[in-house]
C-alpha cells in the first residue's frame, strides 16, 4: 500500500482544489499528513509505503516501483479543467529539499502512461470525477486515466471536498476495509452512513462527493 501527502503552500482555505490554475498558490492542507498516517496505522509497517511532503513528488509516482501497490492513496490538490481534461492533474510537491521549483503536476497523459497493479487507486482531492464528456468515448479524466492504467476500481469526488472532513472520512473508509474486511464500495457506503450521523460532519457536503468507479466488487 502507498499513501502520498503534500501540503504544498501556506495557509489558506482548505479546500483539495486547484481550481484550473498549475500557476496559483495552492492552499495548506493540513489533515492530508494526518490523513496518509492514520489510514497507514491500520496497516503492518512492512506492508505499506508512505511519501510525504517532498518525497510526495511526480518523480515518485512515475519510478517503476509505483506501479506495484495494491492500493494507491493520494491525499493532495487537484487541478481540473473540465475544456481541456488533458491539462487536468494531480498537485504532487512543487519544490526539492533545497527548495527549488520543480514539476509537481501529474498530468492526466502521465496515468495514461503508467501501468498499475493496484486493485484500488483513492483520489482524495476535489472533483476528481469530473472529466468532459466526449462523443463516443465518454467522460475524459483523471479516473478514466487511473482505470485505463489498470486499476479496476477508483475513488473519486464529484465536488470541491473539506480537508478536515476528507481525513475524517477516508479513516472510517480504510477502517472498514482493512479491519473490518468489507469490500471497497461496502466500506465507502458504511463510512459515509457513519459521517451523515456524527454530530458536525452530517451536511452531505462533507461526505457525499466520493463514489467508487469502476469494478463495484
Amino acid at each position: 500500500m502507498l499513501t502520498l501527502a503534500t501540503s504544498p503552500y501556506p495557509p489558506g482555505a482548505a479546500v483539495r482544489s486547484a481550481g484550473a490554475s498549475p500557476t496559483q498558490d495552492f492552499a495548506r492542507l493540513r489533515f492530508s499528513r494526518y490523513e496518509a498516517e492514520e489510514i497507514a496505522r491500520l496497516v503492518r509497517r512492512e506492508m505499506t509505503s508512505k511519501s510525504l511532503d517532498f518525497d510526495a513528488s511526480r518523480e515518485t509516482v512515475l519510478s517503476p516501483e509505483f506501479g506495484q501497490h495494491r492500493i494507491v492513496h493520494f491525499a493532495t490538490h487537484s487541478v481540473v479543467h473540465s475544456d481541456r481534461p488533458e491539462l487536468s492533474g494531480i498537485v504532487l510537491s512543487l519544490v526539492d529539499r533545497a527548495g527549488r521549483p520543480r514539476n509537481g503536476i501529474l498530468r492526466l497523459h502521465d496515468v495514461f502512461n503508467l501501468r498499475l497493479s493496484a486493485d484500488l487507486v483513492v483520489l482524495s482531492a476535489c472533483r476528481t470525477a469530473l472529466g468532459r464528456e466526449i462523443q463516443g468515448e465518454g467522460l475524459i479524466g483523471l479516473t478514466r486515466g487511473f482505470l485505463y492504467a489498470g486499476a479496476p476500481r477508483v475513488i473519486a469526488s464529484l465536488w470541491e471536498v473539506e480537508d478536515r472532513a476528507s481525513a475524517e472520512l477516508m479513516k472510517r473508509f480504510y477502517r472498514g476495509m482493512l479491519v473490518r474486511g468489507e469490500r471497497p464500495a461496502e466500506a465507502l457506503r458504511a463510512a459515509q452512513a457513519e459521517m451523515a450521523k456524527a454530530k458536525g460532519w452530517d451536511a452531505p457536503y462533507y461526505w457525499a462527493a466520493f463514489t467508487l468507479q469502476g469494478e463495484w466488487r
